[in-house]
Order: structure tokens, then sequence, then C-alpha cells
């Protein structure tokens, strides 16, 4: 991608540094989506309620924050609390229930977005609040929203990128550096084999799932200070770009194999593939059908290799 984006380079464009800087940015909250979902793809499941437990998150982070006037010390762990539940939930029908993960990630993401809608009242959060008597009082964001949304080191990077690289490194450690990381790859591969061999399938299934709603609340965060609002329609269709940047990094749907730093290769490759089409000027169908090809050669090539 990099190669293309030298030669198709819209008169030196993609040279610059703010180029690059904004694609990070861009590709940030779906990062943090797909580095949950990689967690919950190595065993061998899928989780379509990252979308919507994303936008649940951000409804309630500008609900906390703005409306009910808490400061970010208490409305970031209650949003956390609130995706590491939904998470675990679904973690539970599936290791306990025994209900296909896509059967009951389904319902979840109807649910939570629903659920965001009941909260929101079918209307964005925002810094506009209805006073008892009819009227609306504008109130000022706080301060974590352009916290959030700022840039750092000279404006060079966005503090969404820094969160985003935050979360690969936990999600890495996860992975290849704790027990409950072994324990994954072991029920991805072979779940009776996993079972018989010690392994506390169910626990680690309900962990799995519970780490990606997790971080699909900290996007939720993310999203609601990008655009300084918690809307309950945001975020729809992220789990399927998710979904994409793990697939084509190379993290098999089979479960069992991949990391988040194949991931992470995902994330850049489908994040410098819209940059440098858009630098072009082409149009969005060109990027959806190019994005929809990639993902079919990726897993032509993984079944190639086994």
């Amino acid at each position: 991608m990099i190669i293309i984006g030298c030669l198709f380079n819209a008169d030196g464009s993609f040279f610059r540094w703010s180029v690059h800087r904004d694609m990070l940015r861009q590709v940030s909250v779906f990062g943090i989506l797909a580095c949950g979902m990689t967690v919950v793809i190595i065993t061998a499941g899928i989780d379509l309620s990252v979308s919507s437990v994303l936008a649940l998150g951000a409804v309630f982070f500008a609900w906390f924050t703005l409306p009910l006037g808490w400061p970010a010390v208490y409305a970031i762990p209650a949003v956390l609390a609130i995706g590491l539940g939904l998470g675990s939930v679904s973690g539970f029908l599936v290791a306990r229930m025994r209900i296909q993960p896509f059967i009951v990630t389904l319902a979840m993401m109807v649910f939570a977005r629903g659920f965001a809608k009941v909260v929101s009242g079918g209307q964005k959060v925002t810094n506009y609040v209805m006073q008892p008597d009819g009227s609306a009082e504008l109130i000022e964001h706080s301060p974590i929203f352009s916290l959030i949304d700022s840039r750092i080191l000279g404006g060079n990077i966005s503090v969404v990128t820094i969160i985003f690289a935050v979360c690969v490194f936990v999600t890495w450690v996860v992975l290849a550096r704790l027990r409950l990381g072994r324990h994954i790859y072991a029920v991805g591969s072979n779940e009776e084999a996993a079972r018989l061999s010690g392994v506390p399938v169910r626990r680690t299934l309900i962990s799995a799932y519970a780490i990606s709603g997790l971080l699909a609340a900290v996007a939720g965060i993310c999203q609601a200070a990008q655009e300084t609002q918690g809307d309950p329609e945001t975020g729809s269709a992220y789990e399927l770009d998710a979904i994409a940047m793990v697939v084509i990094g190379g993290t098999t749907l089979a479960g069992g194999k991949g990391s988040v730093v194949l991931t992470l290769i995902g994330v850049l490759t489908i994040g410098y593939l819209q940059k440098i089409l858009s630098l072009n000027a082409a149009p969005e169908a060109t990027r959806l059908m190019l994005t929809g090809a990639i993902i079919v050669c990726a897993v032509m090539f993984q079944k190639g290799k086994r």
C-alpha cells in the first residue's frame, strides 16, 4: 500500500506527514475495535455487537459528562464497566448456554443499539441540556473531550492514536505473555482438546468476549470525544471494518492462529487504501469494491498456506 501511495501520490500529497497523521487518527477507533475482535476470532468466535456497544458507550459517556456533569475520573470507569458487562454477558451465553457466537452477538448488537436509543431518548446527547421549564441551556464540554481529540508532540500525532497504540500493546501482552492468552489460542485450536487438557474453556470464552466489550467501550469514548456528542446511531457497520482488518492482517476465522500485530498490519492496510483512494478522488463505490476484493484475496491467501 505504501508503494502504491508513492506511485499515486496526488502531486506529492502522500509524502506529507499530515496525511499519515490523519490516516492514523481516522483508523484508530476501528483499530481499537479490531483489537477486541482479534481476541474473539482467535477463539473461533465472532463479535457482531462491537459497533452497538461502541454507540452505547458513546451515549453513556456523553450523558455522564454533559447532562449529569460527572468528572471524567468517574465517567470513564463507568462506561468501561458497561462495555465489560455486556461483553461478559455475550461470553456467558456462548460459553455456558452453548449458543452460537453469531446468534448471541447479533442479539447483543440489536439490544445494545436499542439500549443506546432508550438512554438518549432517540436523540443525540449534546451540550444542549433541557431544563425543567422546557428551555435549553448550552453548557461547556468536559475538558476530556478536547483532550482525547487533541494532538501532541507538536501536533504531529493524535491522542486517539496513542490510545489505539496502548490498546494494541495491552492486547499483545494478554495474548503473548499471559496464561489467558495461551488458553485463548488453545480453545480456538480445539475446544474439546483444551478442555481435556485442563483449560478452563468457559472462563476463557467469557474473558475473550469481555475484553472485546471493554475495548468497544474504549472506542465509544473516543468516538464521543471526536464527535463532541453521544449519537445512538454512530458506529453503524463498524464491526464489518473491524472483521476486515483482522482477516486482512492474517488472523484466521477458523481460530487458534493470529495475533494483534497482524491485525495492526490489517488496520494500516485498510487505512492506507482508503487514504490513497481519497487523495486521488476515487468514488466511495470504488473504495468499497476494492476493500471487498482485498478481503477475499486475503482469505484465499490464508487458505493456500494451510
